[in-house]
């Protein structure tokens, strides 16, 4: 039955065929699933795997976009390309303090792409991509799965034999309808782990490659092992994990190709025998391309090391909370529960959150919390699943408990917080590649229960039904992706004790002007967590613009005496200060922030301000000049500089002021406005004219504009054009200041000439 799809081969292929799937138990013998020809199962898996995520394709730049494309300077093409390789993930440069070491070049290289392709931050693009690669990766499953569960076997014209396509085709559904991989294809940050995904599989399948020529399992191909290597230091120049291709590839060679039994050989070393030789360790070649593969991850964490420098990443104890635990016992016990927590999500995905830190999860600090039970769960069938794998006396069920258990454990070392701290609890999108594991063993379990049910079809539609599922599931929660509001808002049934779920969900409403609601949930993220500086701060500064001045003051100032190098916050304090009258106090806040970040635009506009209140006008046009050196594009800087020095009277220096802001910031209109007034003071009346006419066109409901055109025309003695300037202002501003009695001077001036004109 298996053999009808390959029955464009040859005749003599038919015995070859025979004579390999012999070698061992077939695992679709006994599964009850659909069998489709290889490029048909290819097809179906691609079109599913599409239509799970395909309403993301509109979606906006949500949560870490922001930060990773949005702000990350590392897109536009004025910053060189060779920064890139000194530089994180998120834009900064590695050898910072800040940095969180994420060492991510080749995504973020796509990530700039997309950008100068699309001409600017147009989401849809970077979507599409995502959602490709997803279906690229789905696809390649198919062989990926066909391997690993069918073993790899060649025939006589080297081409690959599918020895298990029914298993193959259900593992790669699984995979390609995981919802737990939403984040990765419906967030944009999530390219990193497709882009390692997708390099990881051709590392594997280039390295399967190795051996197609291996007729009688002396020679292989150093080529292409070497060609793997390359392509795993890709993967992990996209994500971290991708260097675990290079152990898994081992794991792949002693056990499929070497057909190494891990028992046997424990014992033989350990009893040190002399048929140890016979073991399989120096056989074909394994022990040379072990010295491969060995020398080439270390000379890919070495390379990666002398870049990114020995300093750890910046984490705090809201990102991570288990591992600034003082008991290694409490780090010990949380550590273990987190991986329970990511294997529930493999196997119920239904709890899904952007975000599962700062009180989430709360810490378990004795052995009478109940969630215990979870460790115990999880270890009870990780130690069952590891001793079938060594001890089963079916070299079949130990190959795929084995393979299962490497591609679901060695991609997850990296953010098991076993050899560094990472910077979450709990993160959907690094149990993307896991599920591979997760995958294998289910198709595995499937296979074992269908052999054992006297009722397959049933079982077949439970799967299938479980398929059909995580599609809808997969459907919403993509749909949820869409937008931040809906993301954030998915979290709050989720993780109802994370005050960054609040926080986020605050910060979306107060940038669309729900003040109220936002106050709301900023004063539950700081309930919920005392020390979350950033929701003091955004909460004050809501405060601050209700003219809740003494309690925006309160919480700055907790803010600031919490994390002392928070710029922002001693930012904003010192504008409250500033509005309460207390200058000199506002003053030190400003300069504070400024030497906790050097390059501050806003902070130094915001000290221009208080220095002019104080009438310090060099002060003032001193601190708004650094403003526009930090800024170029600092509208509010240059306007008040234009401003001040119009209301102090040198025009010259205002004129030439205004004409360089506008140069750098060419369609502005506010600069036009102020530029325009000091050019009519100046009695450049047509100048003036153009940049007033040009700046009410860009801005045509703004009555101050039409109002100082209206002046402009008053002393330039076009009456009628003043007339019909000062009545559209009127119109759009019935109380604007002054425009009202200029035009009673206006009609009585008209009505007195009409009356000499009599």
């Amino acid at each position: 039955q298996i053999f009808n799809q390959h029955n464009a081969e040859a005749p003599n292929f038919e015995q070859v065929f025979h004579r390999m799937a012999q070698m061992e138990p077939n695992l679709d013998h006994d599964v009850s699933w659909f069998l489709l020809p290889s490029y048909w199962a290819k097809m179906v898996v691609g079109l599913i795997s599409f239509l799970c995520f395909a309403n993301s394709y509109d979606g906006d730049f949500v949560f870490d976009d922001s930060e990773a494309i949005i702000n990350n300077k590392d897109l536009r093409a004025e910053t060189p390309l060779g920064d890139l390789w000194y530089h994180d993930f998120w834009g900064s440069k590695l050898s910072s303090n800040t940095s969180h070491k994420s060492y991510r070049p080749l995504t973020v290289l796509t990530f700039r792409m997309n950008y100068l392709f699309a001409g600017g931050f147009y989401p849809v693009g970077f979507h599409v991509i995502n959602i490709i690669l997803h279906c690229t990766i789905s696809v390649l499953m198919v062989d990926v799965f066909s391997i690993l569960l069918g073993g790899l076997q060649f025939s006589n014209k080297g081409r690959r034999l599918n020895l298990a396509p029914k298993s193959s085709l259900l593992a790669a559904l699984l995979f390609a309808v995981h919802p737990v991989h939403t984040e990765c294809v419906a967030g944009i940050v999530g390219r990193a782990d497709l882009l390692c995904a997708l390099f990881f599989l051709l590392s594997f399948l280039g390295y399967c490659k190795a051996f197609r020529e291996n007729k009688e399992g002396h020679t292989f191909s150093v080529f292409w092992v070497v060609v793997s290597v390359v392509l795993g230091a890709i993967a992990m120049l996209c994500k971290e994990q991708g260097i675990t291709i290079l152990g898994l590839n081992a794991v792949f060679d002693a056990l499929v190709i070497n057909k190494i039994n891990l028992l046997e050989l424990i014992r033989k070393l350990l009893y040190k025998d002399k048929s140890l030789e016979n073991a399989g360790l120096l056989r074909k070649g394994l022990l040379f391309r072990m010295t491969l593969l060995m020398c080439g991850g270390a000379g890919i964490l070495y390379i990666r090391w002398r870049i990114m420098g020995t300093g750890p990443p910046a984490f705090t104890e809201v990102d991570n909370p288990a591992s600034f635990a003082d008991s290694l016992f409490v780090r010990a016990i949380n550590y273990n529960y987190y991986y329970s927590l990511n294997a529930w999500l493999l196997l119920c995905p239904w709890w899904l959150c952007f975000d599962w830190s700062m009180g989430c999860i709360p810490l378990i600090k004795s052995v009478s919390d109940w969630r215990i039970i979870a460790l115990a769960a999880l270890w009870f069938c990780l130690i069952g699943l590891i001793c079938q794998a060594l001890c089963s006396e079916d070299s079949h069920k130990r190959r795929i408990l084995t393979l299962g258990l490497g591609f679901l454990i060695i991609p997850f070392l990296p953010a098991s917080n076993l050899f560094f701290r990472v910077g979450f609890v709990v993160a959907e999108r690094v149990i993307y590649l896991p599920s591979i594991g997760y995958c294998i063993l289910f198709t595995y379990g499937f296979s074992l229960l269908s052999k054992q049910a006297k009722k397959k079809k049933i079982l077949a539609v439970a799967v299938l039904g479980i398929l059909l599922i995580n599609v809808m599931r997969c459907a919403l929660r993509s749909s949820q992706w869409r937008s931040e509001e809906q993301l954030f808002r998915s979290a709050l049934s989720v993780c109802p004790l994370n005050a960054k779920v609040h926080y986020n969900v605050g910060k979306n409403l107060a940038d669309k002007g729900n003040q109220s609601a936002a106050i709301k949930y900023y004063r539950e993220a700081v309930r919920l967590n005392p020390k979350y500086v950033h929701a003091m701060n955004n909460l004050g500064n809501i405060l601050k613009e209700r003219n809740e001045l003494h309690e925006a003051e309160e919480l700055l100032s907790l803010a600031v005496q919490i994390q002392p190098d928070f710029a922002a916050a001693w930012m904003n304090l010192g504008i409250v200060q500033n509005s309460l009258r207390r200058f000199e106090e506002a003053e030190q806040s400003y300069w504070t922030a400024i030497k906790h970040r050097k390059k501050y635009p806003d902070c130094y506009y915001n000290l221009g301000r208080l220095y002019a209140d104080l009438n310090r006008h060099i002060d003032a046009l001193n601190a708004w000049r650094n403003a526009t050196v930090l800024k170029p594009e600092h509208s509010l800087a240059w306007n008040n500089m234009i401003i001040l020095l119009d209301n102090t009277g040198n025009l010259a220096q205002a004129e030439a002021v205004g004409r360089e802001a506008l140069e750098l910031i060419p369609n502005d209109h506010s600069l036009m406005f102020s530029l325009a007034n000091v050019l009519g003071k100046s009695q450049k009346y047509k100048e003036s004219e153009a940049l007033f006419l040009k700046a009410i066109k860009a801005n045509p409901n703004a009555a101050s504009y039409h109002g100082n055109l209206a002046v402009l025309y008053h002393r330039w003695g076009n009456l009628d054009l003043a007339k019909k300037h000062y009545e559209v202002s009127l119109k759009l501003d019935p109380m604007a200041p002054g425009t009202k009695e200029n035009y009673n001077l206006l009609r009585r001036k008209l009505e007195q000439l009409q009356k000499k004109g009599g």
